[in-house]
């Protein structure tokens, strides 16, 4: 693991990529660049057939710079460190602090690559690799780079903390479309790792968090409630918002009081919060109009009924998977 610490005293965990993942990449990669630097060659050697000795030269010149190392160097520029081959095994390059690849640290990893890759066969870069304690080659050591693993197993993936069950719902009517995606992901980082700050860190973390998603929603965050239960009830609203545009209105599934939705029971009719009884449900899993349901039953949840007058309020909570 690279421990890399940001400006926020957060120490991040990135897992640098090793030999094995970095040469099926880089082979990946070599197959298109070469592919098409063949293409290209043939076209460029019927095109100047006609021509000199010295137009075939600098087309064959021009050819190597630009697809061998050009096309490179714009490929990990345009897409932030994700080539062909790195994307196919789940790698990507960034800077030392975590950030994002710039074009200059692209450049110079095309530079160094046209010597330790192309001209020694990639000998010089695999023993760097092999010495480095990151897996650095030389290209990244001069560039300030690093190449990580961006796909982890499942098991390792960490979930948002569900909300207070008192704060769910409470968001229905906040406007989420102006919360740039960006922030969107500070804060899932954050709930994720909030257990293991300093509660300093926590606290102050929070406190920016949730004073930025205010600004953007232009709603203030409320009082008496602490920022980072402000924090995991927006989130948790807004995958309910993406749950119900993708599954439909019955996919508001929550923890708590929400309870979850009975798998093969219909609901017909308008229908009063209560208890369903197992001789109530007809034929089908059909819940007959006048039929009750408990909201403090765990196996059934709040359903709102599209007709006009069911008076039920819709399921808001929504708990991420596992």
């Amino acid at each position: 693991m690279s421990a890399l610490v940001t400006g926020d005293a957060v120490v991040l965990g990135l897992q640098s990529a090793r030999l094995p993942s970095r040469a099926l990449a880089l082979v990946i990669d070599l197959v298109v660049v070469w592919t098409a630097y063949l293409l290209v060659s043939i076209g460029l050697a019927v095109a100047t057939a006609s021509l000199d000795e010295a137009a075939g030269t600098a087309g064959g010149i021009a050819s190597f710079l630009l697809v061998l190392v050009g096309a490179p160097i714009a490929v990990e520029t345009l897409s932030h460190g994700r080539s062909l081959g790195k994307l196919a095994c789940g790698l990507r390059v960034v800077r030392d602090d975590g950030g994002p690849i710039r074009f200059r640290h692209a450049l110079v990893r095309g530079a160094m690559g046209v010597v330790e890759i192309l001209m020694s066969f990639g000998v010089i870069a695999c023993i760097a690799s092999l010495v480095s304690a990151r897996g650095r080659r030389i290209g990244d050591v001069f560039a300030g780079t690093l190449v990580v693993r961006e796909r982890m197993p499942a098991e390792r993936a960490m979930v948002v903390p569900p909300p207070p069950p008192w704060l769910v719902g409470r968001f229905t009517e906040l406007d989420l479309s102006g919360v740039p995606d960006d922030l969107w992901l500070a804060i899932r980082q954050y709930l994720t790792r909030m257990r293991q700050l300093d509660p300093a860190v926590n606290w102050s973390m929070a406190q920016r968090l949730a004073g930025d998603l205010a600004a953007c929603t232009g709603a203030p965050a409320p009082e008496r409630v602490p920022a980072a239960a402000y924090l995991a009830a927006v989130v948790n609203e807004r995958q309910a918002r993406d749950a119900r545009k993708a599954f439909g209105a019955a996919a508001g599934v929550g923890g708590g009081s929400q309870g979850r939705v009975v798998p093969g029971v219909a609901v017909t009719g308008d229908v009063a919060l209560g208890r369903v009884t197992p001789g109530a449900i007809g034929p089908g899993g059909a819940v007959p109009s006048g039929v009750a349901l408990d909201v403090a039953d765990p196996q059934v949840a709040p359903v709102r009924d599209g007709a006009p007058g069911a008076g039920t309020p819709p399921a808001t909570g929504f708990a991420p998977p596992a």
